[in-house]
């Protein structure tokens, strides 16, 4: 498909800066389609399910994965950055760095020199391979749970670029950009629709009688790439790691059987569920890494609703929620919203989207 296909304007005030307070405050828009748009706030949320639906949350956890550091070639050096997104062994993490062309197989790379390091002042890395757009394979110095400590040490919580473009990241950041369930981590991008959770709408949901269940997707920062092709078919979607307990897939097969909807929070929970999904639809224990790339005419096995916030133009997100409610409905839905003062992205306002 054209990629043009997806594109729309926004407004840059629409942009979200900062989240709703409390949570649960944000905005929902609801999209039945065929039935029409509805104007709700995130709070509303029991009344629009019934007991005995249950929502799937990814329970990854953000860390602080934008390195900011020097590198060494000989005697020249040059300041880089470095943006983790997939862990591929102990001491090993798959990484985007600016600028790419000043990175080359072999440099040195040290990171933390900005007085807020650790380990005698510096957390060092080697570039073991560049690979195509900025992307390269680092060999870090420190291994395991030492490495882990000092990413924390040194590292800063990675906002998506249209937030980063406009404001340093802070300490209200640290809780702003991760969910109250958040527990594995591994992530370098949050599971946004989740950040609207609270523990008083969880409550509400219990009394409701909504089953919760977690899965594990660890989003990587290929997320907030854009698409650089003019045709969704060359398009390559970056892998991002996760896991489906065999509990949460008895869980989910028994909510289909009884007739119950499965509603995933998210489009990383709704994009596992239908990788680790088989041919019929059930579910079971699944480990591995995906890269699904989800676009009109696919065919859902899993998810009935999907919970999300509103997406950039042109990106797989939008192509996703498109696939799942149909691309004239997301054209509509989001024309309502940008009209209606919605707020977007990741900081923004969600949308409760219903299977075409």
């Amino acid at each position: 498909m054209k990629v043009d296909l997806f594109d729309f304007d926004l407004p840059e005030e629409r942009i979200a800066l900062r989240p709703a307070e409390p949570r649960d405050a944000a905005r929902l828009l609801v999209v039945r389609p065929g039935e029409g748009l509805a104007d709700k706030v995130v709070r509303d949320l029991p009344s629009l399910l019934e007991p005995g639906d249950v929502l799937v949350f990814n329970d990854t956890k953000v860390i602080p994965a934008q390195l900011r550091g020097i590198r060494r070639r000989g005697d020249a050096t040059a300041q880089v950055e470095a943006t983790l997104h997939m862990r591929t062994g102990a001491d090993r993490w798959l990484a985007f760095m600016r600028p790419g062309k000043r990175i080359a197989t072999g440099d040195r790379i040290h990171f933390g020199h900005d007085g807020n390091s650790c380990f005698l002042g510096q957390l060092d890395a080697t570039v073991l391979e560049k690979r195509e757009g900025g992307e390269v394979l680092l060999g870090f110095d420190l291994s395991g749970a030492f490495l882990d400590e000092a990413l924390h040490a040194v590292g800063h919580i990675p906002l998506p670029p249209y937030i980063a473009s406009k404001r340093d990241d802070d300490a209200r950041d640290l809780s702003d950009y991760q969910t109250i369930y958040a527990r594995e981590e591994g992530a370098v991008a949050a599971p946004t629709a989740g950040l609207h959770f609270t523990p008083d709408l969880f409550a509400a949901l219990d009394a409701k009688g909504i089953e919760r269940r977690f899965v594990t997707l660890h989003v990587g920062a290929g997320t907030f790439l854009p698409v650089k092709a003019d045709d969704t078919a060359d398009h390559k979607m970056h892998a991002e790691t996760g896991y489906v307990s065999q509990e949460t897939a008895d869980a989910l097969n028994a909510a289909k059987a009884r007739g119950n909807r499965i509603v995933c929070v998210g489009t990383t929970s709704l994009r596992l569920l239908e990788s680790a999904a088989r041919p019929d639809g059930t579910l079971a224990a699944w480990s591995g890494a995906t890269d699904i790339f989800i676009t009109p005419g696919y065919r859902f096995r899993t998810a009935d609703a999907l919970m999300t916030n509103f997406h950039l133009p042109r990106s797989t997100l939008f192509m996703l929620v498109s696939a799942f409610a149909g691309l004239e409905t997301m054209r509509l839905a989001y024309g309502h919203a940008i009209k209606s003062g919605y707020r977007f992205y990741s900081y923004g306002d969600g949308s409760l989207l219903f299977r075409a």
